[in-house]
């Protein structure tokens, strides 16, 4: 489609009209929803290939690769969108912690009644989460270094230095020191190798990893060529139809996700819990650590403001909802009565969008 629209010169303005740039926009996006899945599947070959924390910094950086590309074509598409960034870290967060957590929660417990995971690794991430989104989207309305909420370009620096470092210690006390932290609790037993299957193993190890990879080269090309035009139509819907810009930070977010919350699902249904957990969580952080310094690195270079506070509401549903998640897993085990308390906040989140 990029080839098409590069090749006839078709850009998605106005001219086409309201009904055209709807039907070419819902086929790009199918498209790229595609190719977020393509990556997925690469992503996860690769992570079981390789050792740790390649395999972890392979899906990270790809997811975090694709949701950059997509907000700074939306921030650079027309007039400047300065609170993109927070509107996506904001959208995933109420997607992971709210929307994909009770999913798995409501399915796996109507199912399994109840289910366990490791109560420190969870918490682990929750303990980075909770300070960084506070950080990042309640600080700075309060900060007087910058008018409005926004940060200073030092403090932008500072916030995003940090997200890095500690996003780097977590990955290394994640895939070394404390790996037993974040294993699935239920050992299933595995039928012993057969003769010669070990051998058999390595030989296609290496081809199996040169094909993952370049299957994802070519899964995530398409995204990012295709950002552009996403992007503008994006930001024609939203002036045209006078919607909230909260909007497309949750289209965004949800293009991205979309995978993940399948897999943490599926993981829930098949009483994987810990696989659920880790999934939400991660994603969750690795949002707010990876995508956060980079657009605000994209940002500085061109001298461009970021609305980064919360406003309203927002704010408050934002402690809601990490205050929740901090009683879920305090005991280790989750029910069907979690997964509604957390789909009720999610159904906040989404209401609240529209009727502020």
């Amino acid at each position: 489609m990029w080839l098409t629209f590069t090749l006839t010169e078709t850009t998605l303005s106005p001219d086409l009209g309201f009904p055209v740039m709807t039907l070419y926009a819902v086929g790009i996006f199918i498209i790229m929803l595609g190719c977020v899945f393509s990556v997925n599947r690469h992503a996860e070959h690769l992570s079981e290939m390789l050792k740790e924390p390649f395999g972890t910094l392979i899906l990270t950086l790809a997811i975090a690769a694709i949701e950059v590309s997509i907000m700074l074509e939306i921030m650079m598409t027309g007039d400047h969108n300065p609170s993109m960034l927070r509107d996506t870290v904001f959208a995933t967060l109420m997607i992971m912690l709210n929307g994909m957590v009770g999913l798995s929660l409501l399915a796996g417990g109507w199912r399994h009644f109840e289910q366990t995971f490791n109560l420190r690794g969870a918490l682990s991430y929750l303990h980075l989460i909770a300070p960084l989104s506070l950080i990042l989207m309640i600080i700075p309305n309060r900060t007087i270094s910058s008018p409005g909420p926004t940060l200073a370009p030092i403090q932008e620096v500072f916030l995003g230095g940090l997200c890095i470092v500690v996003y780097v210690l977590f990955l290394i006390m994640q895939t070394t020191r404390h790996k037993e932290l974040f294993n699935d609790s239920i050992i299933f037993s595995k039928k012993p190798p057969l003769p010669g299957a070990t051998i058999e193993s390595t030989d296609n190890k290496h081809r199996i990893i040169i094909a993952a990879s370049i299957g994802l080269i070519f899964s995530v090309t398409p995204i990012v060529l295709l950002a552009d035009f996403l992007g503008a139509y994006i930001n024609y819907g939203i002036e045209t139809l006078k919607a909230p810009t909260e909007l497309g930070g949750l289209i965004v977010a949800a293009l991205v996700l979309i995978p993940e919350g399948l897999s943490a699902y599926r993981g829930a249904v098949r009483n994987h819990m810990q696989r659920a957990v880790n999934l939400c969580l991660g994603s969750a952080l690795s949002s707010i650590a990876l995508t956060v310094p980079a657009i605000m690195l994209a940002d500085g270079l061109q001298n461009l403001t970021l609305v980064l506070g919360l406003s309203g509401s927002s704010s408050t549903l934002l402690i809601a909802t990490l205050f929740t998640v901090l009683i879920t897993l305090m005991n280790g085990r989750t029910t069907v009565l979690q997964g509604h308390v957390h789909l009720m906040l999610f159904a906040s989140y989404l209401f609240l969008i529209f009727y502020p």
